[in-house]
């Protein structure tokens, strides 16, 4: 697992576009408006010890941070909830990785009942997608919020298509995305970017849609 020195270091490593009050930020690690949140976070890695803030992978049994843990009984639901309380404590402060953890279990549900229901291989890709953000100690954003634009209009009524996420292009290997999402607290502090579109917004179908987005 990272230390909170790993993981400052991995966030100078991302190749993030951000601007602030309409000018691009240059050092987003360092920016003292964005340094708090990202120290808030860090305290995730720095406390990661024991059986609060930690657990086992039911992927490959070894240890890993609980926030990319999917939670496999009661007891991890109630660890949950004391790793919450601890870092409310030691940070006073919101340290951004609830919903990314959230996002992980949620994802991890709904990729499965899609699969039994359509045949499909979303939970597979999950999957894989989960031992790499377990494997590198990973800190996954959730993308949830939509820009909405003319409110009184379908999002794929809208004039400007962007003002939703929507797939432009189709391939064997997957898809590409365009459009946007908003109020992303914890962004700039995460590694990933899950995008969990409403169904139908993306033209997926009955099954809904789930897009994984890198920063990179």
């Amino acid at each position: 697992m990272k230390t909170k020195e790993e993981y400052i270091a991995s966030l100078r490593k991302l190749k993030l576009e951000a601007y602030m009050f309409g000018e691009r930020v240059k050092n987003v690690v360092d920016h003292p408006i964005i340094r708090p949140s990202v120290n808030a976070m860090a305290a995730t890695y720095e406390l990661a010890h024991g059986d609060v803030m930690t657990a086992t992978s039911h992927l490959t049994g070894k240890m890993i941070n609980r926030f990319t843990h999917i939670h496999q009984s009661t007891d991890d639901l109630v660890n949950k909830s004391k790793m919450g309380r601890v870092l409310g404590c030691y940070t006073g402060a919101c340290f951004q990785r609830c919903a990314g953890m959230d996002a992980l279990n949620a994802l991890s549900m709904v990729t499965y009942n899609i699969d039994q229901k359509y045949e499909t291989e979303y939970n597979k890709r999950f999957v894989k997608f989960l031992e790499y953000v377990q494997e590198n100690d990973l800190a996954p954003d959730a993308a949830m919020t939509d820009a909405k634009g003319d409110r009184s209009l379908r999002p794929a009524e809208q004039p400007d298509p962007d003002q939703y996420l929507h797939v432009v292009k189709e391939s064997e290997d997957g898809i590409v995305v365009r459009g946007s999402k908003m109020h992303q607290t914890g962004v700039l502090n995460s590694h990933e970017m899950d995008c969990t579109p409403m169904i139908g917004q993306i033209g997926l179908g009955e099954s809904g849609g789930v897009i994984h987005c890198s920063p990179e």
